[in-house]
């Protein structure tokens, strides 16, 4: 068949067929288990790096086309809708970035314990519903492929989680599906706005051509798509869940909660959101935009306050996830390229900060850094590593939360809009503030006095959890050092978003 010859679909198949082969494996077996999950996972950052190179190949060719390796099979006739996939590169970095989570989140989870088959069996499952969101360019399937990523999310923590777990899952899960259905809302809406003739689709891309929706139900439309994505990406005051699902969750559905899921909110609106409802995006904007700058600093804020380790980095991705969508509202080129950067990044630092803290956690008992000290001369590696992702999340240059949040910054700030200047510069100030909760942990966590003898016995990471952090460590200097390389990746795909929005909204950096 047709659809089988575009690499996208393998982006599907290849979870569904590592499922597949975990179902198949003895409760017991805990060799295969892990033997499926490392190809299953090895599988899928093969396809990425081969993705990226086709897609450069092809953009190379002279193909300008919006979207690359398009394909569109019919799937329900009646309503028109079909299994449309399509890249441009903000997809392809966040598919890159996925395969790169899912590959450390397996080993990161080795000794997972109990049930280690039905962890794998969630775990790549919730992977299959990030694949496919990031692939799908027709309204429905990227719903379907949504609402597939977030409910293993209850089973996941309520059961291999720690502390208030059952309360944190059911949490999360009723604030995350109260964000579905408005979003739900929104989605048929575009629909049923989709075209002036009659033809109704779901495909973005036919949407975003045709421009039927009128501008009185864009204003009504607008918000319900942009919460509800929105609280995926942890906006205020829509945030609340995201501390105690991360605080709770284990360490590999942390890593791929915060470095991955939460892609999807900054993703949704700008893919859809913004993207499709240009007028509305210009009207509504300030009022998110004000939104989102709270994000920022209250995030910062409340990171310096904590003594969880985990709700140190909770809180640090609030305010890190609100620059994404408060740098995606600064609609120009520059910024936006910035908003894509902070997702790779904070993405792969925020994986890096779960992954460690799982592993001193897995050895101390504890979270509390009052409790912990001395942590770099017991165990050094965790403690390099620790420093790594602390020095790129305060935006040390060479790594790669300098080059996001200086994009980001600088982008925002050639608005000539006052309103939006000082935003721009009330939001810097959580530079100084990350640096206040970061140096504080590190210097009480890795260098402070030993508060437990005990703990001086403790070994240093295993080859299996040096080989999930140091992939992360590696991905978060290169981006730092080389960060060209995937600014050409995704330069040209906010064309279209930028030209739609300058005929409400005088754009800077056309």
């Amino acid at each position: 068949m047709e659809i089988f010859s575009n690499i996208l679909i393998y982006f599907v198949i290849v979870p569904l067929l590592t499922l597949a082969g975990l179902a198949l494996c003895r409760n017991k077996g805990i060799g295969a288990i892990r033997t499926v999950a490392v190809i299953g996972a090895s599988a899928l950052m093969v396809l990425a790096i081969a993705l990226v190179a086709i897609f450069l190949q092809e953009r190379g060719a002279g193909n300008e086309a919006e979207m690359l390796l398009t394909g569109s099979w019919t799937w329900y006739e009646p309503l028109n809708i079909k299994l449309s996939l399509g890249v441009d590169g903000v997809s392809v970095v966040m598919i890159l970035l996925s395969a790169f989570i899912v590959f450390a989140g397996v080993f990161a989870s080795w000794k997972m314990d109990p049930l280690p088959k039905q962890f794998f069996l969630w775990f790549f499952l919730l992977s299959t519903g990030v694949f496919g969101f990031f692939i799908s360019i027709d309204l429905f399937t990227m719903f379907m492929f949504y609402e597939v990523a977030l409910i293993p999310m209850y089973l996941l923590i309520g059961v291999w989680g720690s502390g208030n777990k059952n309360y944190s899952a059911m949490k999360l899960t009723l604030m995350l599906m109260g964000g579905s259905a408005f979003l739900m809302l929104g989605i048929l809406g575009i629909y049923f706005h989709s075209s002036a003739d009659g033809n109704l689709t779901m495909n973005v891309l036919e949407i975003a051509k045709n421009n039927a929706i009128p501008e009185n139900w864009q204003l009504f439309l607008f918000p319900m798509t942009f919460v509800g994505f929105g609280v995926l990406g942890a906006m205020f005051p829509f945030h609340t869940w995201s501390p105690d699902g991360h605080a709770s969750a284990p360490t590999a559905v942390s890593m791929l909660h915060a470095g991955v899921l939460m892609k999807l909110g900054g993703y949704g609106c700008f893919r859809i959101a913004i993207y499709l409802m240009p007028f509305a995006a210009s009207e509504l904007s300030w009022i998110f935009l004000t939104l989102t700058g709270i994000s920022i600093v209250y995030g910062a804020f409340s990171a310096c306050v904590q003594t969880d380790l985990k709700y140190i980095n909770a809180y640090s991705s609030v305010s890190h996830c609100g620059m994404v969508l408060f740098a995606i509202l600064m609609f120009n080129q520059t910024a936006m390229t910035g908003a894509v950067l902070q997702m790779l990044s904070h993405g792969l630092m925020t994986a890096l900060f779960f992954a460690l803290i799982g592993m001193i956690y897995g050895r101390t008992h504890t979270r509390d850094i009052r409790d912990m000290g001395g942590m770099m001369h017991i165990m050094p590696f965790l403690g390099v590593g620790y420093v790594i992702a602390g020095l790129a999340s305060l935006g040390l240059p060479g790594l790669s939360g300098f080059v996001a949040e200086m994009t980001i910054f600088i982008g925002s700030y050639e608005n000539t809009d006052v309103f939006r200047r000082v935003l721009t510069i009330l939001g810097t100030s959580s530079i100084v503030i990350t640096a206040v909760y970061i140096l504080r942990v590190v210097g009480k966590l890795l260098f402070g006095a030993v508060q437990n003898e005990h703990h001086r016995q403790l070994t240093d990471a295993n080859w299996f959890e040096r080989l999930s952090t140091t992939t992360l460590m590696l991905s978060v200097a290169i981006i730092g050092c080389f960060p060209n390389f995937f600014v050409d990746i995704i330069r040209d795909s906010f064309v279209p978003v930028v030209k739609a929005l300058n005929e409400f909204f005088p754009v800077a950096g056309i």
